[in-house]
């Protein structure tokens, strides 16, 4: 969807304190009821005869060139390791915004193949460590500051991919499609979520002790920067006092390296001698990474990219009917609550329920219980938002192949793991459920 910060006219006069908070509680929460639905999906890219060799940046290259003429209709872009993302724009219905990716990413893989290359929804490379494809100031800049911390940031980087559902926010009234209910549930719903689509078990071909590994960089990183705001506090004001207390990644310069301060919060910044303006502030939202982020709709962040061509479209089905059915977000409310209390006052994602849902997946028995209600209550709500039969199929299948059992994408890996060689894991791995939305048996 669209970045609604980077839709205001540009300011450059620079901000007071009190200017950036009432410019975050004016542009990160649109409210009015839910019409808009969008999703951004990440794809790493690998050789089609050698899936587990990493793809020569000359390779990329050409390959991105020759994409830059698809006369797509959602954007593409490039992620600092080479991963590719398709953000599409905001769909009146679930059947449009999974028809218009789908056509894109037909006519992407297209190019890709005729190049040799392929694409693979993992939420973390298995093989391959963090390399960096793109070396522009604002990256260079962002591997200093995350550095700090340890690796996972250039991990979270290079090597990590997801899909990413962006939902309105809600009426500005209370109720199941209110925006107040919507955020807290996002961060509760989140884990479940986390547990339900986690795929990424491994890191350069060992097993890490996490369903996903993606989601345990978030918790390993700089908390000012990936820790969800206060949920006790008023959406808007949680989230202005956030960026506000935020520290600043970079500062940027026309010309050479950017700076990369060291604890200065934006807060901090616009009390200086220097202070930061209105351009300064929206690139300072764009280096927040929470598990939900408004940007005038909410983007949910904590899902990891998933198997097989199409396996994108069951996480964007099921979290749209949570969130946009009115029966089912009753019922995932309701599911949710209690976990609220497990969750504790910690933010995610690193309270003990993000971590259970990221280290165990739904071997996790609450959250199992918590994933069969949610996903049921999705099932029967998709006719509602005018799913079709193979939509509706698909998380069928998965509820009865991942849900009902109390498994996620992660643990095919590790079983696949147990008795196969490394070539045999990365090759099946990719072709684990390629094409089942279009009714072919890969096999297992």
């Amino acid at each position: 969807m669209s970045d609604s910060v980077s839709d205001c006219t540009e300011h450059r006069s620079a901000v007071t304190e009190a200017e950036v908070e009432a410019l975050v509680r004016g542009i990160c929460f649109k409210t009015g009821p839910p019409r808009y639905l969008g999703v951004e999906v990440e794809w790493l890219v690998h050789e089609l005869r050698r899936p587990r060799l990493p793809v020569t940046p000359e390779r990329l290259e050409a390959a991105y060139a020759a994409l830059r003429d698809l006369p797509l209709r959602s954007a593409l872009t490039v992620e600092p390791g080479g991963q590719l993302e398709l953000s599409s724009l905001p769909a009146t219905s679930l059947m449009e915004c999974i028809g218009t990716v789908s056509a894109d990413l037909d006519a992407v893989r297209a190019v890709l193949r005729e190049a040799g290359l392929g694409l693979s929804g993992y939420g973390q490379d298995p093989w391959n460590p963090p390399t960096r494809f793109l070396h522009e100031p604002r990256y260079d800049a962002m591997e200093r500051c995350l550095d700090r911390a340890g690796p996972e940031g250039r991990a979270m980087m290079c090597t990590s991919a997801s899909v990413q559902v962006c939902l309105d926010a809600g009426y500005e009234e209370p109720g199941p499609l209110g925006h107040g209910r919507r955020w807290w549930m996002a961060h509760q719903l989140g884990a479940v979520l986390v547990a339900a689509f986690a795929h990424s078990p491994m890191a350069k071909g060992q097993h890490t002790g996490w369903r996903s590994t993606r989601q345990s960089l978030w918790t390993a990183m700089d908390p000012g920067r990936s820790n969800a705001p206060d949920l006790g506090t008023e959406p808007r004001a949680a989230w202005a006092r956030r960026v506000l207390d935020a520290p600043v990644m970079c500062v940027r310069a026309p010309s050479g390296p950017w700076d990369v301060p060291e604890g200065l919060s934006f807060r901090a910044w616009t009390r200086s001698d220097n202070p930061p303006d209105r351009t300064d502030l929206d690139y300072h939202l764009t280096t927040l990474f929470p598990p939900v982020r408004p940007r005038g709709h909410l983007e949910l962040r904590m899902i990891d990219a998933q198997p097989g061509d199409d396996g994108w479209i069951v996480p964007l089905a099921v979290t749209a009917a949570l969130f946009d059915d009115a029966e089912a977000a009753e019922v995932a409310y309701r599911t949710v609550k209690p976990l609220a209390e497990r969750a504790g006052s910690r933010p995610a994602p690193r309270n003990p329920l993000w971590r259970a849902a990221a280290q165990h997946g739904l071997d996790d028995p609450e959250l199992h219980e918590a994933a069969v209600i949610c996903f049921d209550a999705a099932a029967e709500a998709l006719p509602r938002l005018g799913a079709t039969t193979e939509v509706r199929d698909a998380v069928a299948e998965y509820i009865d192949r991942f849900v009902a059992r109390g498994r996620c994408p992660a643990d095919d890996l590790l079983t696949q793991l147990q008795g196969r060689s490394e070539d045999q894991l990365r090759d099946q791995a990719h072709g684990r459920l390629n094409g089942q939305f279009h009714g072919k048996d890969t096999g297992s």
